[in-house]
């Protein structure tokens, strides 16, 4: 597999994503669904912002892992959140994630008006080897 990534810029840079990466020779793909702070026993979190997007963050590793997949294989990542105010002062959680990985994603946020029962985080990403 082969990946380019197409910065323009270099402001992106600080925001751990890029502006596009095009990929060639993929080997497989793999579209998941949006993860949240959802227990193994399907229970909801209504932990704090902080809590929720650690435990997002694991379920996302989990469904990739258990597919055969790295980390470094996401090339997109789609964030939504109840609360960008509630996020922002986490958000190096993530930010420090993706370089931990060496993960170079593009990436929409959201905020929406709700996620399902009391969940305040989702991660949707898709991933390629």
């Amino acid at each position: 597999m082969e990946k380019r990534i197409i910065n323009p810029w270099e402001w992106q840079d600080i925001r751990s994503y890029v502006q596009a990466v095009e990929v060639k020779n993929v080997e497989s793909t793999l579209y998941v669904s949006g993860q949240t702070a959802i227990s193994a026993d399907g229970i909801s979190s209504n932990e704090d912002m902080e809590t929720q997007l650690i435990e997002t963050i694991k379920n996302l590793e989990l469904v990739i892992s258990q597919a055969g997949y790295d980390r470094s294989g996401i090339v997109r990542l789609n964030i939504y959140t109840t609360s960008t105010a509630e996020l922002w002062p986490h958000f190096h959680i993530l930010q420090d994630w993706i370089a931990k990985h060496d993960i170079k994603p593009t990436v929409t946020l959201l905020e929406v008006k709700s996620l399902f029962e009391t969940l305040k985080v989702e991660l949707e990403a898709t991933a390629v080897k």
